[in-house]
């Protein structure tokens, strides 16, 4: 089947950075981190990238569904709405697909009434599982914020969850299905998920370190992402290819030589019908803990070499687990439109163990196509490729 590139017409994100694009941008070029103490009460030590600010109230239609997962779509919707509104002047609604993904849903919100029941003996009054909780509720606020009508549904792969999406909106735009794609992920802060890093002993009581000697594990962040893919249209950047792979190798570590990111990669360059040379930057899933980061950097050597500049972006949000894929590849949008490479923070000193050339100042190297790594647990891998206009 021929994949002609796909045109992403607008974005929109928040994370520990800030709320909205232009915020964001401004603080990741200049090298600020979005990591600070939790806000929630925890038995250790860590960071988390938090959204800083107060989030925007609901519209009264979906008062009920009021959740923070919730407020996060409502910003990330308004920020395109104009784009939006443009396309289901050009489509038809029920020709614009909602594909999202997410690792945790409304958890954030569960965990808040369960305490009430705790304290209390009963729920709270307002409380509502399905439309609090569930990954039906997300979809349903992401669609009536949008006014998209076509194919939905939510992916819950871990870490690589809003990744996954775009390969599905390529394919759906393949097929002539859909003529476009709302497509993105939100996660937000909450217990269940520290706790359970914490336990698996990857999470870090300092700032995230990715690709450094001194790492030592990940920070968790919030956040959401959205990026509008269309058929054609005014693009913003190329939605070139996207490389999946199931390597299977462990539940939550990599295979030690980073096979099946190779095979993402791989995948990605194939869909894309380019070469290994034709790439000028990689964002890397680059963690920040020990087994990812030499995994992912031996797979980058072997398909790319040392020369090409390598960075992580957590170490200024902290990983956004189902936000996470969606929120790198409008990182990586942003690299192309501003002809600059942001500074991997605080990798330095590198590893002697990461053999890729790991970016510890901005360059200006006005890249021209861009890989998007996102590795999560199992060995699900995705590459994004991604190319300026």
């Amino acid at each position: 089947m021929n994949h002609p590139p796909k045109s992403i017409t607008a974005f929109s994100l928040a994370n520990g950075l800030g709320c909205g694009r232009d915020a964001v941008e401004e603080a990741l070029f200049a090298g600020r981190t979005g990591l600070v103490t939790p806000p929630l009460a925890l038995p250790f030590e860590t960071f988390v990238g938090a959204i800083p600010g107060k989030l925007p109230e609901l519209p009264p239609s979906i008062a009920d569904y009021r959740t923070r997962t919730a407020q996060i779509a409502s910003l990330l919707v308004s920020e395109i709405a104009p784009e939006l509104r443009r396309a289901r002047e050009r489509y038809a609604p029920h020709r614009i697909a909602v594909l999202l993904g997410t690792s945790t849903a409304g958890a954030e919100a569960t965990e808040s009434a369960f305490k009430h029941y705790v304290a209390a003996g009963s729920l709270p009054d307002d409380y509502d599982v399905f439309k609090h909780h569930t990954y039906g509720a997300v979809l349903h606020v992401f669609r009536e914020l949008s006014g998209a009508r076509g194919p939905s549904f939510m992916v819950s792969t871990a870490c690589t969850s809003s990744a996954k999406p775009l390969a599905t909106a390529s394919r759906l735009l393949d097929a002539g299905v859909i003529d476009a794609a709302l497509v993105g992920g939100v996660d937000t802060l909450c217990e269940m998920t520290l706790m359970g890093f914490h336990s698996l002993d990857a999470l870090s009581n300092e700032r995230a370190k990715p690709f450094s000697s001194e790492r030592r594990g990940l920070n968790i962040g919030e956040g959401g992402a959205l990026l509008l893919v269309e058929r054609s249209g005014d693009a913003m950047a190329l939605l070139e290819g996207v490389g999946e792979s199931s390597d299977a190798y462990h539940i939550s570590a990599p295979h030690p030589e980073g096979l099946g990111a190779k095979l993402a990669m791989e995948r990605a360059l194939a869909f894309a019908g380019v070469e290994p040379s034709e790439v000028d930057h990689i964002n890397a899933h680059g963690t920040g803990t020990q087994l990812n980061d030499k995994a992912e950097s031996r797979a980058i050597v072997d398909l790319f070499g040392r020369e090409i500049p390598v960075i992580s972006t957590k170490g200024y949000t902290g990983h956004t687990l189902g936000a996470a894929g969606a929120t790198e590849a409008i990182f990586s949008i942003m690299t192309l439109l501003r002809g600059e490479i942001p500074a991997s923070l605080f990798a330095g000193p590198v590893d002697p163990a990461v053999e890729a050339r790991i970016v510890l100042e901005n360059e200006r190297s006005a890249p021209r196509r861009v890989l998007s790594n996102s590795f999560a647990f199992g060995g699900n891998n995705i590459s994004v490729c991604l190319r300026a206009v």
